[in-house]
């Protein structure tokens, strides 16, 4: 039996086929796939992938470690085109926006200030958010709370217990994905053990955050989430069946336009 899965967070834009791995993946039961922007000039190429495969959504961003690159002009670009755009159905959310304290050459006075920024955007035209949270748990969340946006995916989340429980306080979700399946991860692995079924989605971040079956420099795809799935199963003790469900619907709880 083939099951069905989203996959949450997929940079097909940024894989060396995205048409070849679109069909592998529908052909895995990875059905629905959000394509997230990480900067203006991908934003109509993420457009023109979703509007020409069914399954396939975006949402619009620009992520943190691009600081360096950007200037305020693009914050407007990004919200002309949400202001253009927004009645499209394939375009589900605000990301990849966040904060990420891993490397030390970014200004992190610009990176809040954008990423808050953006947070107002995607309250002013009631989108959810995908949120990158790399090294900055606490502080992702204090602007993701004053900016009043009730809904989202923090990608990749590696915080504490304690840290997950605020997430979900507020409407967020937590996704696991590639990272998951290494045996090394223990914190990861403990939260996929201990989240409560309504909190968790599936994710890839293709081409990057491969699984422990692929070699580090391959590129990860869409087509690896029902083996995502399959570990998270057996670290719940549950079925992959039971995964693929609670998954797939806790992605439409947080995108609601996954519904539509």
């Amino acid at each position: 039996m083939i099951l069905s899965f989203s996959d949450t967070h997929c940079h097909l834009d940024l894989l060396a086929d995205h048409e070849a791995q679109i069909v592998k993946a529908k052909k895995n039961g990875v059905n629905t796939i959000i394509v997230p922007a990480v900067e203006p000039k991908s934003f109509e190429v993420i457009k023109k992938i979703a509007s020409d495969y069914s399954g396939i959504f975006y949402s619009v961003g620009i992520h943190p470690c691009r600081v360096n690159d950007i200037t305020d002009n693009d914050l407007l670009t990004m919200e002309n085109f949400l202001s253009k755009n927004i009645q499209d159905p394939k375009l589900v959310a605000i990301g990849e926006i966040g904060l990420d304290f891993f490397f030390k050459n970014l200004p992190k006075n610009k990176m809040e200030r954008f990423y808050f920024h953006q947070l107002q955007l995607a309250n002013k035209f009631s989108l959810p958010v995908l949120l990158h949270v790399r090294r900055s748990q606490d502080l992702v969340l204090k602007y993701y709370k004053k900016s009043g946006v009730t809904s989202g995916i923090a990608h990749a989340f590696n915080g504490s217990k304690i840290q997950a429980q605020n997430y979900f306080d507020n409407g967020l979700l937590l996704g696991f994905g590639g990272s998951m399946t290494f045996e090394r991860a223990l914190q990861i692995r403990r939260l996929a053990t201990t989240v409560p079924d309504n909190s968790f989605v599936l994710e890839t971040d293709s081409p990057d955050m491969v699984p422990s079956w692929k070699k580090v420099n391959e590129e990860n795809t869409p087509s690896e989430i029902p083996g995502i799935a399959r570990c998270l199963a057996k670290l719940r003790n549950n079925s992959v069946e039971q995964i693929a469900y609670l998954s797939s619907q806790n992605a439409r709880n947080a995108i609601p336009r996954l519904s539509l």
